[in-house]
């Protein structure tokens, strides 16, 4: 028997915990407010009452200022009650929107790495941060407004139908008419899909805006125009359609739901020549003022009830898919923990498939990496050279075969013993809006100042810090002070020095050095990579040359595998790849020295 599905509602006060209490005060002290705030209507009435009992002697009229204050008390109390209702509202708001980010972030800290690269930061960060403010909007003000729209029509029908039924009947006819077009063309499922299809968007365009800024460096190097990212143009070109569509599907029945909800007062003129009669009464005059003061509540209530249906929407919308975040299958821990006996790597019949993906990136692959020597990872793009070396640090489990490390599966080992083991430098390594110090210091929080800096130095960072206006102390980021591509890569490895792990995977690590930095780059390599197991992913064949072993990667397989000058003697996917890369030195050479 398939399980009823929890509202929006009951999930949010799950989150809440005992804040709950807070939500439901709110709930309870905004149905109270709307009602005591239809009091001064009456009472406007009692005066209007009185001032056409008395006249033409006006003097006679002495309980209007009475009527006058208490109206007047009655709409404080209203607006003190909906300001308490507000502020204990907030207080669940503000615990449930803690609450999800602190739910959300620990579990994405237990998924693999590669979910992350997957989906993308930018995606991630928007679910964290958009759709948890949604909740906090939804329980904050429009759950508050929401009470408010269904207690406010009880009160209204109760005045309506005391004075005169048959104007608050008539009255009545042009909101029946605006329910209805909200709940048959602005409501409901398709609404539900609509406002989904909106959110997805959203998510695509930040996420590829994301890609699109870390990719103006390449842009940049080569010359290439926006086209080139055909991707973040085509999010927003969608983005476009979509929203342009969706206007244009929803300006009828906008149009006619604003009408009606304001055609009440055009419904009480007709009820006026039309009941009024050839005879108007004091007290038919007296019952139509009011109408027409009191109908102009239930025109502000139905434009309420209209966006509290839409924010309902939205923050079912976005718990939805933060269930898509906390639904990602965290790493498994064993409860076997073992302790790696030295730093070699062995890799038993590995497969690995990306989900949804169609072919294997990684293709039955058994290799044996023995401590302290040196590999190199080349090959074709798309080869499974970075997929490879992100599985050796667990970045994802393998869908068969074993990874081991030190002759224990690195499913064995505990997630954060494993990260010590593992130096990862990337190709578009990451710095924090922090200091130099700071940012290096994430090696190993727990470093001293003095380690930091032997740490720079032996990076070969020291050139860096010295053109800082602040040193070490000065935060990335801050007053226009930023770094190359090639010296943020340089303090990355500094933090690598600094962590100190038994094994190294440098990932295409020089790919936005410069010539000056590329050496410098190499030099800090050669001093980090003494005494431990490194793993090289590369393009530039130059860098691998001297690795104890290279393994040519293609569609998921090692191709071809041995030592640079072995690899080099063959008629193989390694000789072309070198004779193109000797090409390319030479034809930039060669381009250099025509154009001196």
């Amino acid at each position: 028997m398939k399980a009823k599905k929890q509202s929006a509602m009951s999930r949010l006060m799950k989150i809440a915990g005992t804040h709950k209490y807070f939500s439901y005060a709110s709930c309870v002290l905004a149905a109270i407010s709307a009602w005591v705030a239809l009091i001064p209507f009456y009472d406007v009435w009692r005066i209007i009452k009185e001032v056409l009992e008395v006249r033409p002697d006006y003097s006679k009229a002495t309980h209007i200022t009475s009527y006058g204050w208490q109206a007047v008390g009655f709409a404080l109390l209203a607006m003190v009650l909906y300001i308490g209702a507000l502020m204990c509202s907030h207080k669940a708001a503000f615990r449930v929107q803690t609450n999800m980010r602190i739910a959300m972030m620990n579990h994405i800290m237990k998924l693999p790495l590669g979910y992350v690269e997957t989906e993308g930061t930018g995606k991630i960060r928007k679910i964290v941060m958009d759709s948890s403010a949604a909740t906090e909007t939804f329980l904050a003000h429009n759950l508050p407004d929401k009470v408010v729209s269904r207690a406010t029509p009880i009160g209204l029908l109760v005045l309506m139908a005391s004075f005169d039924w048959r104007l608050g009947l008539i009255s009545l006819i042009p909101a029946v008419f605006a329910f209805l077009i909200m709940g048959t063309m602005m409501m409901g499922p398709k609404m539900a899909e609509d406002m989904k299809q909106y959110q997805n968007s959203l998510e695509t365009m930040s996420s590829e805006a994301v890609e699109y800024v870390r990719g103006v460096p390449v842009l940049k190097t080569f010359g290439q125009t926006i086209f080139s990212f055909k991707r973040f143009k085509t999010a927003i070109d969608e983005y476009e359609k979509w929203t342009i569509d969706y206007t244009k599907s929803m300006m009828i029945p906008m149009i006619g739901f604003t009408v009606f909800c304001n055609g009440i007062f055009a419904a009480l003129i007709v009820a006026a020549y039309t009941l009024g009669g050839n005879t108007v009464t004091d007290k038919f005059v007296l019952n139509l003022i009011f109408y027409i003061l009191v109908t102009s509540v239930l025109t502000t209530t139905l434009m309420k009830v209209a966006y509290a249906g839409e924010s309902q929407m939205l923050v079912e919308d976005a718990l939805n898919r933060m269930d898509e975040v906390l639904n990602a299958k965290e790493l498994p821990e064993s409860a076997n923990k073992q302790t790696s006996k030295d730093a070699s790597i062995a890799l038993k019949d590995v497969t690995f498939a990306y989900d949804k993906a169609k072919a294997n990136a990684i293709d039955g692959i058994t290799l044996s990496v023995k401590a302290g020597s040196h590999i190199a990872f080349v090959g074709p793009s798309g080869g499974g050279k970075t997929t490879l070396a992100s599985l050796i640090a667990r970045f994802w489990d393998v869908k068969s075969g074993s990874i081991e490390i030190g002759g224990v599966d690195v499913k064995n080992i505990d997630s954060k013993e494993l990260m010590n083991q593992v130096s990862y430098v990337f190709q578009d390594s990451k710095l924090l809006k922090t200091s130099i110090l700071e940012n290096v210091r994430m090696g190993r929080p727990d470093a001293t100042d003095a380690e930091v800096m032997d740490a720079l130095e032996k990076a070969q960072c020291s050139d860096i810090i010295e053109k800082l206006p602040d040193g070490v102390n000065t935060v990335i980021g801050s007053k226009g002070t930023y770094v190359s591509g090639g010296e943020m890569q340089r303090l990355s490895i500094a933090r690598a020095f600094l962590k100190n792990a038994p094994i190294l995977i440098l990932d295409e690590a020089t790919a936005f050095a410069d010539p000056d930095n590329e050496r410098q780059v190499q030099r800090a390599f050669e001093n980090l990579s003494k005494d431990k197991t490194v793993i090289m992913i590369a393009h530039r064949l130059s860098t691998v040359t001297n690795a104890d072993q290279i393994y040519v990667l293609k569609d998921g397989k090692i191709a071809e595998s041995g030592t640079h000058d072995a690899l080099a003697a063959k008629d193989g996917i390694y000789t072309h790849m070198w004779n193109e890369y000797n090409k390319s030195v030479n034809w930039q050479v060669g381009k250099a020295g025509a154009t001196a």
